[in-house]
């Protein structure tokens, strides 16, 4: 039989655990609470509420910064990720010492563990099945305590993560703050250049405005007595005179053209005589835009014109260039801007015989028209009365009273407040002189909007009309548009 002392257990107790290490430190000065569940479970009772673990001090760290990041200004933003630096670099200092302790703690339990199954094979009865109750309970803690483990190890790859993430934008701050930083230097550096220039500017306008000053004054005083004289020369009554006077050396200088142009054709009429050269039609008409052109019999026996072929061309003044006059079919031809500086010609066909006849010189401009449209050019639109004889080939019913618009993107022909037509300058408009036609084709002008559709409008004068032609071309160029008459620049090879 086996004898127990009163020392039995303080015996075995020394005998049976060895001692722990003295160079073994715990992670905390008091022993972890367990309690036992169901089926002698060990479970670990839950802790502080309040106490967070770090995984989610590190998530809500991080939450409060991204809500921050939006809002901080760069400089704010480069202090607040040093901060969060640091306090990475904190969470991974706790973690490398959780990591220690949770070594230490595995140690202390195989040791516990050795000391339990030494222990086993030494006790018997109900204190061997303490023992065992023990080995359980300490195999349990070591599970959780491997778990726990993986927790930190998984804990430790997220904080690395975050200050590998918390550095990167650390340095991103810094270097937006060193280029902002450059960036304003650089303002500054311009903004007092140009201060410097406008102040060195202004002292050498100071200078010139002293030195011209002076000589300023004395011009303008010139320019005001000039006025002065100007003035007193151009009193309204002698502008009136002056103008009487100009109306009646105009008409003086038509009349000597018309009687220069009877003598020239009487000339060549006498030289025909002479060479025995058969004359059977003659050109009567001023040539001089405004004016028309008419074909007249000279002879008994010449063919009827309504029943001869007739057709007028433009030549070149030194007859390098001849150019057939589309539609200009008629007896009657009226000289429209694109005439001015040529020479008109017309051949006249009956029953066999062929007759040429052309003007004497190069067709005039008019006597003011040119400066008349160039104080029109600076009007957005100008408006012309008129009246439309013609549309689309059919003559117009009625002879009321229309407006023709003629602005510099298109041209637009109204009746009151209703718009009748409108076209904006285009390569398929044309815009002439009604070629044929009685006594008033001079103030006649063919509007082709587009295939099919034209009209023709008679104008309150000749001058009216070849304005219009003038200030609707000049318009039309300027958009880079070349509008003229039907087949109008097609030279003819002769």
């Amino acid at each position: 039989m086996t004898r127990v002392t009163p020392d039995f257990g303080y015996t075995m107790q020394k005998e049976a655990v060895p001692a722990v290490s003295s160079d073994v430190v715990f992670a905390s000065s008091q022993f972890p609470s367990y309690r036992i569940g169901p089926n002698n479970q060990i479970m670990e009772t839950e802790g502080d509420p309040k106490a967070l673990s770090m995984k989610e001090v590190v998530a809500h760290e991080t939450a409060q910064l991204l809500e921050q990041k939006n809002r901080l200004s760069v400089r704010d933003l480069a202090s607040k990720f040093e901060k969060g630096l640091a306090a990475a670099a904190k969470l991974s200092e706790e973690a490398r010492l959780r990591q220690a302790a949770s070594l230490e703690k595995h140690v202390l339990m195989k040791k516990l563990r050795d000391a339990l199954e030494s222990l086993k094979g030494r006790v018997a009865g109900r204190n061997k099945d303490d023992v065992e109750e023990a080995i359980a309970m300490v195999e349990a803690l070591a599970v959780q305590l491997t778990q726990r483990e993986g927790e930190l190890i998984q804990e430790k790859a997220e904080v690395k993560k975050l200050t590998n993430f918390l550095k990167q934008a650390s340095e991103d701050a810094k270097k937006l703050v060193d280029e902002e930083r450059a960036f304003a230097r650089a303002e500054i550096d311009d903004a007092r250049a140009a201060v410097q220039r406008v102040e060195e500017a202004l002292k050498e306008h100071e200078r010139m405005s002293q030195a011209s000053g002076k000589q300023d004054l004395e011009q303008l005083m010139k320019e005001v007595q000039e006025a002065r004289r100007i003035k007193m020369l151009h009193q309204p009554s002698k502008v009136m005179d002056m103008e009487h006077e100009l109306r009646a050396l105009r008409v003086q200088l038509a009349e000597k053209n018309r009687h220069y142009l009877r003598l020239q054709k009487e000339l060549v009429r006498t030289k025909k005589r002479e060479e025995n050269t058969l004359h059977l039609y003659e050109l009567e008409g001023t040539e001089t835009l405004g004016s028309y052109l008419q074909i007249h019999p000279c002879s008994d026996n010449a063919p009827e014109v309504s029943k001869c072929s007739i057709q007028w061309y433009r030549v070149s003044p030194d007859e390098a260039k001849k150019e057939l006059i589309s539609g200009a079919t008629k007896s009657v031809y009226a000289p429209e801007p694109f005439d001015v500086g040529c020479i008109l010609q017309v051949d006249i066909i009956s029953e066999g015989q062929h007759t040429t006849l052309s003007t004497t010189g190069p067709i005039d401009p008019a006597a003011g028209l040119g400066t008349y449209v160039e104080a029109l050019v600076r009007k957005h639109d100008t408006e012309f009365n008129v009246v439309v004889t013609q549309t689309n080939g059919s003559h117009h019913p009625t002879e009321s009273i229309h407006v023709l618009h003629v602005g510099k993107m298109r041209m637009k022909l109204c009746k009151g407040r209703a718009t009748i037509a409108k076209a904006y300058y285009s390569n398929s408009m044309q815009l002439c002189g009604v070629r044929g036609g009685g006594n008033a084709v001079a103030q006649a002008l063919f509007w082709r909007l587009k295939q099919g559709h034209f009209f023709v409008l008679a104008f309150e004068s000749e001058r009216e009309r070849n304005a219009a032609i003038m200030l609707a071309r000049r318009f039309a160029f300027d958009c880079n548009i070349m509008v003229g008459g039907p087949d109008d620049r097609a030279p003819l090879v002769t």
